[in-house]
């Protein structure tokens, strides 16, 4: 880890609206796995945005966006998430979303195991397989090839498509933060806690 995580006293004046902010979205919103220490400190993303308030405050409200955004089936999200992080090698998205994709959408330890390994799982949904190809797609680099696109269309619309596409975006720039600043998973965990 390239960045110490900041325990909540040690928190600066810039820091601390910011951190607030996350520490209330991240308790809404996720469970299941370990998102910050004992002391308070937050880990993962959130740690490292924590660091340069003025552009963690920038990425925080976009994650903030993405969340609010619900044009696709949650488990579809957590599919192409499952891909990005995969693509990259982002420990810590796969441990997050993995545990998230298991708790709240009943994925199998087999499924997740098979997206965290780069692999397409052969009993996804349909709308967990458009999400699964388009993102595989996306980060080949190129553009998005017209099957693909009207696959995403069909199943989620034009705005499901554009949020699915921006998702992909965001979790790239997630993954970059995570490799970035050697981000482990909490107490050298692998996999779902």
């Amino acid at each position: 880890m390239r960045l110490p995580p900041i325990a909540p006293d040690d928190l600066t004046a810039e820091q601390r609206p910011l951190f607030n902010e996350m520490r209330k979205g991240v308790a809404a919103k996720y469970c299941g796995f370990v998102t910050h220490r004992e002391d308070g400190a937050m880990l993962g993303p959130w740690n490292a945005w924590l660091h340069d308030p003025e552009l963690g405050a920038a990425f925080w409200t976009v994650t903030q966006a993405m969340t609010r955004a619900r044009r696709i089936p949650d488990a579809a999200r957590q599919v192409a998430i499952l891909v990005v992080g995969a693509h990259f090698g982002a420990a810590y998205e796969i441990y997050a979303h993995g545990a998230v994709a298991g708790a709240a959408h009943g994925m199998t330890d087999r499924q997740i195991a098979t997206l965290a390994a780069g692999e397409r799982p052969e009993d996804l949904d349909d709308d967990e397989a458009a999400a699964h190809d388009v993102a595989k797609a996306l980060l080949r680099g190129g553009e998005l090839p017209d099957p693909l696109y009207a696959q995403a269309q069909g199943r989620f619309g034009q705005a499901g498509t554009n949020e699915l596409i921006y998702l992909v975006g965001h979790y790239c720039f997630v993954s970059m933060t995570l490799n970035g600043f050697a981000v482990p998973v909490p107490g050298g965990q692998g996999g779902r806690p």
